[in-house]
């Protein structure tokens, strides 16, 4: 019960009011959060306590953030929405 109450919790914290944003976080947590190994899972939650332009530079590739894991974190939700080459 109260794992599926804090999964709905963020769920909802995924809900952004920015288009970029909810295309991106919502479909990837619906997908893959529960697939994320725990560090992954904890780098998720700290991303959704982001500030959302920080979170629109680093999608966008403008900027990087400085913390190695929520970094990865972003380059494989970057990577899942990419077309292949």
């Amino acid at each position: 019960m109260t794992e599926n109450l804090e999964l709905n919790r963020m769920r909802w914290r995924c809900r952004r009011g920015l288009l970029e944003l909810d295309l991106l976080l919502g479909p990837f947590f619906e997908a893959m959060y529960l697939t994320l190994d725990a560090d992954q899972q904890l780098n998720f939650q700290r991303l959704l306590e982001q500030e959302d332009p920080d979170l629109l530079e680093w999608f966008s590739q403008k900027s990087r953030s400085t913390d190695p894991g929520m970094a990865a974190l972003v380059d494989l939700m970057l990577k899942r929405v990419q077309p292949p080459s």
